[in-house]
């Protein structure tokens, strides 16, 4: 049986409860197949890499839900900062329930056959904060601003996994720090930027001889 997307996330979410004790195993997987009624063998089917993809699944929910909890705030007068704090922390609000499963999650990716999954699944996170505040640079700063968030979202969300203060407090906290730091870059970038034009531009020369 061919799985939907909607079914594998049902599958995915039907884990969490075992997620913490099983990790994100196939023994999980079969147990959460067995209470929705679904046959071994299409459940290991719909996670064919097996906790790759299921901490692909969970991560992929994850920014659907931090998506749909920004929608209900009231953005449009906040600063550039505010809101990615907003977004960063929305998404931590939905896993609130799922520390361990984060922490299980995290583990498979920290595997070294799983870094550029790993990579893949950060930047989708950063890619799908830019877009949700409003950003539409597609120059420098585009790739600057998803890397220096994509770092600043690996080191918070290790910071969250033990924050034990109410509505994570001290998570607002360290994150709001962390980005007045990087605020401060956009000089930086320009900086580099403006170095960057003093250089020959390879694709620019390319299509130069190209139009001879």
């Amino acid at each position: 049986m061919s799985m939907s997307d909607a079914d594998r996330e049902t599958l995915m979410l039907a884990m969490l409860p075992d997620v913490p004790f099983d990790g994100w195993t196939r023994h999980a997987l079969l147990t959460a197949a067995a209470k929705h009624g679904i046959a071994a063998a299409d459940a290991a089917a719909a996670f064919p890499r097996g906790p790759a993809d299921m901490a692909v699944s969970f991560s992929r929910w994850a920014d659907r839900q931090m998506l749909a909890r920004l929608g209900h705030l009231d953005i449009g007068t906040m600063r550039t900062h505010e809101k990615v704090a907003a977004a960063v922390m929305a998404r931590f609000e939905a896993l609130a329930l799922h520390r361990e499963a984060v922490r299980r999650a995290l583990r498979v990716l920290a595997q070294p056959l799983n870094a550029p999954l790993a990579a893949r699944l950060i930047y989708e996170t950063v890619d799908a904060i830019w877009y949700a505040v409003g950003d539409e640079s597609v120059d420098f700063s585009f790739y600057t601003k998803r890397g220096l968030l994509g770092g600043l979202l690996a080191v918070t969300s290790l910071y969250w996994l033990e924050d034990r203060s109410a509505n994570f407090a001290e998570t607002r906290g360290f994150l709001e720090r962390r980005l007045g730091e990087i605020g401060a870059l956009p000089r930086w970038r320009e900086s580099v930027a403006s170095r960057l034009d003093m250089l020959p531009n390879p694709f620019r020369l390319g299509r130069a001889l190209r139009g001879r």
